[in-house]
């Protein structure tokens, strides 16, 4: 493998005080390669920062935060903005789904009307629960001057509840779930928005939401819609009974959750301590929902296996966890099973007062998932460099979940890319970088130990790119894991990335810097597209760092 110098045309090696094509001067006084507003647009939609870093913490958002949406409808540009909001959304891209509803409701809230026009067309596709409703709603009011409530805003949520004319008792069941968020209810919308139902069925919904039950029952339904319509009464009468289910009537309440195929949100409080109602709702449970809950139903010591019942419960989470077709239909990440599987070990909840005594079969399982999942991981096809810190502070917590530590990780991510992707070499920052042996067919048992048993050095963030252009070894991607350490010597990391481009050719070499226990630094340059930090970590944040790597930001 050669190792390029980028020449000119006269071919010689391009000087470091001038720019490759395509690249401006920044703020550190060296070359880094523009960011255009569509890639800030891109930054803020799937990371939630126009600056291209991702935050594991919830930010505020503002106006100030995505300007590129304002520089870009001025340009005429608006109508192509909401295609890639829709876009972003609709593929689920976005690492946080607020990001792309507060960008539909600026450009909802735009004066420019193919703009405004093209965001309200586009809210039932963005928008699909009513959580997200009331959040676009939210912001919307945020962003007016006046009550928010004109014509084009009333049309639209309107158009929003009409969506579900084919599947109406999907309505009666999401508005019967999803009753209130962000400090709106279904009641509050429809009286501000005039909604006009378009079938009979989405009128017993509506009626039913803001006169209740019986009046939505007492209006004469013609023969041609009565298939629909008592499909969505016999729900939202199974949604009363339910309400009203004395707490010794556990019977009664399993019956209507199996009838209606009920969620855990409909059930009254007073039942959820209940084994007989939570195995009822187990056994309908996506396995997402089964993971977050694993929890709160040993808590109930449902997975007990000194009794008949208990032992067909347990069992029936061990075959779910380790069924491959399930794990790849759900596309579960192995880090968000990781979070899982060290939260339910832990025998606590990260807050709150829940506790609950260890399956140790489960734990097992939830590994066994944790393995198997990398299976299911897109490759990204990149050559990577790996550099861990190795000091003791590793073993802080991680921000953004307190059962991890930045040591097990960073083990994890080290896993991940060596499972999944074909070249990607590991260096630890321990007496001038010491290569690991970190391989497919390791464990995270064996990662951990790999990285305790070695002294350690400070984390140079630059290192890296110079150990990479001195051994003239050739590097699409270099990733920094460390804890809150983000120091660097004598030259700047980015300096270190524009310099190893330069030299080997690899004009596009990406740089992602992850302190998983600060909430707070700063080493990419935000005016360099190939450049990211990752301020905390979560289950969103491999997400992130993979979008960055294939260029989708």
């Amino acid at each position: 493998m050669s190792f390029l110098n980028h020449t000119q045309p006269s071919g010689n090696p391009v000087p470091q005080t001038e720019a490759l094509v395509g690249q401006a001067k920044n703020k550190a006084g060296g070359f880094s390669y523009e960011v255009d507003d569509f890639t800030r647009l891109l930054r803020f939609l799937i990371l939630g920062a126009e600056g291209g870093t991702y935050y594991s913490s919830e930010k505020e958002l503002k106006r100030e935060n995505v300007q590129s949406i304002d520089r870009l409808i001025m340009t005429d540009q608006g109508e192509k903005v909401v295609e890639w909001i829709r876009d972003v959304s609709v593929n689920g891209r976005a690492c946080k789904q607020n990001t792309t509803i507060y960008a539909l409701s600026v450009c909802a809230r735009s004066n420019d009307l193919k703009t405004k026009n093209a965001a309200y067309r586009a809210l039932s596709d963005i928008c699909r629960i009513p959580t997200h409703l009331f959040e676009f709603v939210k912001y919307c009011e945020n962003e007016s001057a006046g009550s928010g409530w004109g014509r084009a805003h009333r049309v639209a949520i309107g158009k929003w509840y009409n969506s579900y004319k084919d599947k109406p008792k999907k309505l009666a069941y999401h508005v019967t779930k999803y009753q209130s968020r962000h400090s709106w209810n279904h009641k509050d919308v429809l009286r501000l928005a005039h909604i006009k139902p378009e079938t009979n069925a989405i009128g017993k919904v509506i009626k039913y939401i803001i006169k209740g039950l019986n009046e939505a029952k007492t209006d004469p339904v013609p023969m041609a819609d009565n298939g629909n319509v008592q499909e969505v009464l016999d729900f939202l009468e199974g949604v009363e009974k339910a309400k009203k289910c004395p707490r010794q009537e556990i019977e009664s309440m399993k019956e209507l959750i199996a009838l209606h195929e009920l969620a855990r949100e409909h059930v009254p409080t007073t039942m959820l301590d209940s084994v007989e109602i939570w195995s009822v709702l187990f056994r309908q449970m996506p396995m997402t929902a089964m993971i977050r809950n694993l929890g709160k139903m040993s808590s109930l010591q449902m997975f007990q296996s000194d009794n008949e019942e208990g032992k067909f419960r347990e069992d029936l989470v061990i075959e779910k966890l380790g069924s491959e077709t399930i794990l790849k239909n759900a596309k579960i990440h192995p880090f968000t099973i990781m979070t899982a599987w060290y939260q339910y070990q832990a025998g606590r909840g990260d807050k709150g007062k829940l506790s609950w005594p260890v399956n140790d079969r489960i734990v097992n399982a939830l590994e066994g998932a944790f393995y198997k999942a990398f299976e299911f991981v897109e490759p990204t096809n990149k050559r990577y460099l790996l550099a861990v810190d190795v000091s003791g502070s590793m073993t802080a917590p991680v921000h953004g979940s307190s059962h991890i530590t930045c040591r097990d990780a960073s083990a994890a991510m080290m896993l991940l890319t060596a499972k999944t992707e074909k070249a990607c070499d590991v260096l630890a920052f321990s007496e001038n970088f010491t290569k690991l042996d970190v391989s497919a067919t390791d464990t995270m048992k064996s990662v951990i130990y790999k990285c305790s048993s070695l002294p350690f050095q400070r984390t140079d963030c630059s290192l890296p790119m110079q150990y990479a252009y001195k051994n003239k070894k050739q590097y699409d991607v270099f990733v920094v894991y460390t804890d809150s350490e983000t120091f660097f010597g004598n030259m700047h990391p980015s300096k270190a990335l524009e310099e190893y481009r330069k030299y080997s050719g690899i004009l596009d070499s990406r740089l992602i810097v992850c302190g998983m226990a600060t909430n707070g630094f700063s080493i990419a340059d935000p005016s360099d597209k190939f450049m990211m930090d990752v301020v905390g970590f979560d289950t969103n944040a491999p997400k992130a760092m993979a979008s960055f790597v294939k260029g989708e930001l």
